[in-house]
């Protein structure tokens, strides 16, 4: 493992799929530090300014960044709790004004390309050069790469893959109304919510990215989905757009798709399904 030099009194505690997770205590005060051997350059670096990009609107809360090395990311420590009731209206709304806030095109917001970084979900790298529209950006940059990937490990048959290439041949059509481009988490299943010990919401572990607001509602839909309230919550803000439920599978595709590439499984026979109600 890999800490602050500052660092005393390492504990392990519960982190992702990917990353080691350590409580350690800092000349500050408390730290959370996730760190792996194999971590990508520039990878930690670009996670802290996803999360401050996610924080500039002041609607929902992320850890502050204390430290960033290429083998570390080292955060401000948040008590854990469970989220309540008010914490689920909070986040609905908050992620609802965080969207709002938007981004300067369909992609990376500028970080990326400052940073010299790809995007990443989990270890797995994506291109994310703006794209002039939606349909485009998702076709090119996250559904044909990561069909791509899971062919190449295994985990999507031809047949599956062709029908991810179908289904981004229709994307103009399929995409729904156009919209300007949101603010995403760009990771945000329920596990990315971190409940404080108040019961209140923090996002964690982004992928961030301009991109359309649907996504990150349907991820956090998909696996181990909150409280309705979350988002009832977010449509008293802001409304989706007319024919959201039918949109809802279709951006489920991209984190099945991730899935099947990590993890393998049932994740492989699910992305296919959704590829091929679409194509």
């Amino acid at each position: 493992m890999s800490l602050p030099a500052a660092a005393t009194d390492p504990r392990r505690v519960g982190g992702g799929d990917i990353n080691e997770a350590w409580h350690v205590r800092l000349s500050g005060g408390e730290a959370f530090v996730k760190t792996r051997p194999d971590a990508g350059p520039g990878e930690y670096a670009l996670e802290a300014a996803g999360l401050e990009w996610l924080a500039e609107p002041g609607a929902l809360r992320t850890p502050g960044v204390i430290e960033v090395a290429e083998d570390y990311l080292a955060l401000e420590w948040v008590e854990p709790g469970r989220l309540s009731a008010v914490g689920a209206e909070q986040l609905g709304r908050g992620l609802a004004a965080i969207h709002a806030a938007g981004s300067p095109c369909f992609g990376d917001p500028g970080f990326g390309a400052r940073l010299g970084v790809e995007a990443r979900i989990g270890s797995l790298r994506l291109p994310n050069e703006p794209s002039e529209d939606w349909a485009s950006f998702y076709a090119q940059r996250r559904l044909l790469p990561l069909a791509r990937i899971a062919s190449e490990r295994g985990a999507l048959r031809s047949a599956g893959a062709a029908a991810v290439s179908r289904v981004c041949d229709r994307l103009a059509d399929l995409a729904g109304p156009a919209e300007p481009p949101a603010r995403l988490h760009g990771d945000l299943w329920s596990g990315n919510v971190h409940a404080d010990a108040e019961g209140q919401p923090w996002l964690i572990d982004p992928s961030a990215y301009g991109g359309h607001r649907e996504v990150d509602l349907a991820m956090l839909r998909l696996f181990g989905s909150p409280a309705d309230r979350v988002f009832a919550a977010y449509e008293e803000v802001t409304p989706l757009a007319a024919g959201w439920q039918e949109r809802v599978s279709l951006w489920q595709l991209l984190p099945l798709l991730v899935h099947a590439a990590l993890f393998g499984g049932s994740y492989c026979a699910a992305a296919e399904r959704v590829a091929e109600s679409y194509a």
